[in-house]
């Protein structure tokens, strides 16, 4: 067990060590550039048709309204990345980890706008006339037989990392974080957790879809108004938190308390890697969401998409950020999600460490919800649409292990899983590029 153990350790700094981070910033600079900043121009375009896209139109073809789709994916992006992968980011690489955080969501704008774009371009309906799409499928019908082989890679490396990174290891965050603040036992956690994931996923992608686009909002405003919090009460510590910031995304940061310093590899590896855990731009699983919504224009449905990392990351992980840095509890030598807990209590005595268990709570539970579809898809690309059952079922009982289990080797197996999904999605998304490319002139050229 040793050795294995070891092996993916190896494997693991291997898949998300420099050449990925490389691969995955290159590919969004590349992207951007080809749609000559077309993303960023975009972003008020895009909350306009987001908005409107609450409800289905009467031409549009899909299961859920382009909304129920984006909450979709906020409900799996917004998770334990926003509050203990910041805080892991800032602890590990120090506050300029979250400008490379930044830059990964800017360029990750227009990963996520060609995933969506080539999801819902290349989607197709299954048996059960639902629509399905993502990566496999953008791969199967725009790359063509000889590159199957990377579709179903990509669909092995999801279907399995689903239940570590979208499962397990989110109920286990819940789970500790519950009985460490209200002292909830572990079981207890994982088997009501088991039961309103049940609930919900075995009534398919229109529920989640229901279901997210009620809780995510309310979620997201709700957490953004308490960070606000801490920001108000530290207002005067802004401006230097935006120093270190800049400063050391390109400078070392020193030792300093409980911090143990670091280098400027250490902030541009840990940002990225931890911006793309959290916002997964690049990963692909933003188009298997999408693919599902009502649209008649892959454009249109791109430009909504794009907003799930602007939201993600550059709202959301940034209050977060800020709230550790300005607290000042980033030099404590506490890491994760205790980083975050301490910078919301140092804020507001009492209630602070209350309000960001609930919102871990909540924010791992729909990233369950968001996950199980992705990793639905997956499976189903590879047997058909009978293994939606199956998966369901095992989905939910895979529940109450997390909350109970120790995790260490999990997470590890399913970060590296997660990183190598990103691989085959990555060169789909450049050698389809002129593709994505012609599809926006097109539309743009008509609106």
């Amino acid at each position: 067990m040793e050795f294995v153990n070891t092996l993916v350790n190896q494997l693991n700094g291997v898949v998300w060590g420099p050449p990925m981070l490389v691969l995955i910033l290159g590919t969004g600079l590349f992207l951007m550039l080809r749609l000559k900043f077309m993303p960023l121009s975009k972003i008020g375009a895009g909350f306009k048709l987001m908005w409107q896209g609450r409800k289905k139109g009467d031409e549009e073809s899909g299961e859920i309204s382009p909304f129920q789709a984006l909450m979709t994916c906020l409900a799996a992006t917004v998770g334990t990345g926003n509050i203990a992968g910041v805080a892991t980011a800032i602890f590990l690489g120090g506050p300029g980890a979250l400008f490379w955080m930044w830059c990964t969501a800017l360029v990750g704008m227009a990963t996520k706008y060609c995933e969506v774009v080539l999801a819902v371009h290349y989607r197709e309906k299954d048996k059960l006339g639902d629509h399905v799409g993502g990566p496999m499928y953008a791969i199967k019908n725009g790359l063509g037989k000889k590159w199957l082989w990377l579709g179903t890679a990509f669909a092995i490396f999801g279907g399995f990392a689903g239940f570590g990174i979208g499962n397990m290891v989110q109920v286990n965050s819940m789970a500790a974080a519950l009985q460490t603040t209200f002292n909830v036992p572990l079981w207890v956690t994982g088997v009501v957790t088991m039961i309103f994931v049940g609930m919900v996923i075995l009534g398919g992608i229109k529920r989640i879809g229901k279901v997210a686009a009620t809780l995510v909002p309310f979620m997201c405003v709700a957490y953004i108004i308490a960070a606000m919090v801490v920001l108000v009460v530290n207002a005067s510590e802004i401006p230097a938190a935006f120093e270190m910031i800049f400063t050391y995304a390109f400078s070392p940061a020193a030792a300093t308390g409980g911090f143990a310093g670091a280098a400027v590899m250490a902030a541009i590896r840990f940002g990225v890697a931890r911006g793309i855990f959290s916002n997964e731009a690049g990963l692909g699983t933003a188009g298997i969401a999408q693919a599902a919504g009502t649209t008649n224009s892959p454009v249109r449905s791109g430009m909504i998409g794009m907003l799930g990392t602007f939201i993600d990351t550059i709202i959301i992980c940034s209050m977060t950020g800020l709230a550790i840095i300005t607290s000042g509890v980033w030099t404590s030598g506490v890491s994760g999600a205790a980083l975050s807990a301490a910078a919301f209590e140092s804020a507001m005595p009492g209630v602070g460490g209350y309000i960001l268990t609930i919102a871990l709570v909540v924010f791992a539970f729909t990233t369950i919800l968001g996950w199980s579809y992705f990793g639905e898809k997956c499976w189903e690309y590879m047997v058909g649409t009978k293994a939606i059952l199956p998966f369901r079922i095992l989905w939910v009982v895979a529940v109450p292990f997390g909350a109970i289990a120790q995790l260490d080797f999990a997470w590890l197996v399913a970060d590296t899983l997660n990183g190598l999904m990103a691989i085959p999605n990555l060169l789909s998304l450049l050698l389809l590029s002129p593709i994505v490319v012609k599809l926006t002139k097109d539309y743009f050229a008509k609106n």
